[in-house]
């Protein structure tokens, strides 16, 4: 079984889900008493979010980058990056060290193309939304079209994320509120919806919406499975 390193806390209620998939997945497969090879290095998101929210990427690829070195150094086999919105600079992180990085978008397009599916909304942060890094992967890589909520929705997308999610608050009318974004992304021709934020599978579930919801922490942790575990 290959070594799996997690850049993880970004936010843990997230970075816990894929620990705890990663285990049952290994767990399934090979046996009662089986788990999951990994490293986890996990950040405060405190500091993390204040540095997306005053756009210092720059800083952000260079903390992600030093740690991204110690799980390597550590015996990590391959690198996943348990945040969709990190995901701007996972070329950066790449180009720096010898271990692949499994991307989430790539292993999400890819899910996405094996149904059929050609239309998509996504729902993620202000970052994922708005900016091309994810968007333009999933359109090139993959022939995506990718629609994204009206300006005031993806704010209520992104205050729910940042203010609730990542503290692990459900809030039933931020469920209901969500639900009724992605019926306007299905009126405007949604074939199917991303969960393009890791923490957003701890409010929507399957049912919330008439179209298929690809839920991109799944979806990411099942690429590492296959991947740790195809010897």
């Amino acid at each position: 079984m290959r070594m799996i390193g997690l850049l993880g806390g970004m936010s843990w209620e997230s970075s816990a889900m894929y620990y705890r998939l990663l285990n049952e997945g290994v767990r399934d497969r090979l046996g009662p008493a089986s788990s999951a090879r990994c490293l986890l290095w996990s950040f405060d998101f405190a500091e993390i979010k204040t540095l997306q929210h005053c756009d210092a990427w720059d800083v952000l690829t260079e903390k992600l980058i030093e740690a991204a070195r110690h799980l390597e150094k550590a015996g990590a086999d391959d690198l996943v990056i348990c945040t969709n919105t990190m995901h701007r600079v996972a070329e950066a992180i790449e180009a720096e060290l010898s271990i692949p990085v499994l991307h989430i978008a790539d292993a999400t397009g890819e899910r996405i193309r094996q149904c059929g599916v050609r239309r998509v909304g996504l729902l993620g942060t202000i970052f994922t939304m708005e900016q091309d890094f994810y968007k333009n992967r999933l359109t090139e890589r993959f022939g995506l079209e990718v629609i994204v909520p009206d300006k005031p929705d993806r704010k209520e997308v992104h205050r729910i994320i940042y203010d609730e999610l990542v503290a692990g608050q459900i809030v039933e009318s931020s469920r209901d509120l969500y639900r009724a974004i992605m019926a306007r992304l299905v009126a405007s021709g949604a074939e199917a919806i991303i969960l393009g934020c890791t923490e957003i599978m701890l409010l929507v579930r399957d049912g919330d919406c008439d179209v298929p919801l690809f839920d991109t922490t799944a979806i990411h942790v099942q690429a590492a499975l296959e991947r740790a575990l195809a010897d």
